[in-house]
């Protein structure tokens, strides 16, 4: 459950965002927008909050959001609209994607307690096993040889 609120929290303010940038200052319809909306919000969770954010840190997950973002939006953009300046509503929307990213991701970790705690601060508690013999002989006969 906990979950589906993330997704509908991201869902609804990206929309919002995306309608600012793309749909008031572009020109582009609220339909290409949600479409947008809709495969940038589930691949971003999926990908950047899930796989990413958990086994790094808030600014590789965002940065790997900024590139996701640009990409989608771009090939999307340039997919659903005729014409227009895309690279430079692409590069504006992006940027207050990570944004917005950056905060979120914020806020996912506070929400998600059910990782373990070394995922969530990005560095793995690794261990190794250590003895106190070097060799692998037995030290009797090291003390026989010795005496010899």
């Amino acid at each position: 459950m906990k979950h589906v609120k993330l997704m509908a929290v991201k869902f609804v303010l990206c929309l919002a965002l995306l309608f600012v940038i793309l749909g008031l200052g572009y020109g582009m319809s609220f339909g290409n927008v949600f479409l947008i909306t809709l495969v940038l919000g589930v691949l971003s969770y999926v990908v950047g909050d899930l796989m990413i954010l958990p086994r790094t840190n808030n600014t590789i997950a965002t940065g790997s959001d900024f590139v996701l973002a640009f990409v989608v939006i771009y090939f999307m953009s340039d997919a659903l609209t005729a014409g227009g300046e895309l690279f430079t509503a692409t590069l504006i929307t992006s940027v207050g994607v990570a944004i917005f990213e950056y905060f979120f991701h914020k806020y996912v970790a506070s929400n998600i307690s059910s990782e373990p705690r070394e995922m969530k601060s990005g560095a793995m508690n690794l261990s190794t096993e250590a003895s106190e013999e070097i060799f692998p002989y037995d030290r009797e006969e090291e003390a026989e040889d010795e005496n010899k």
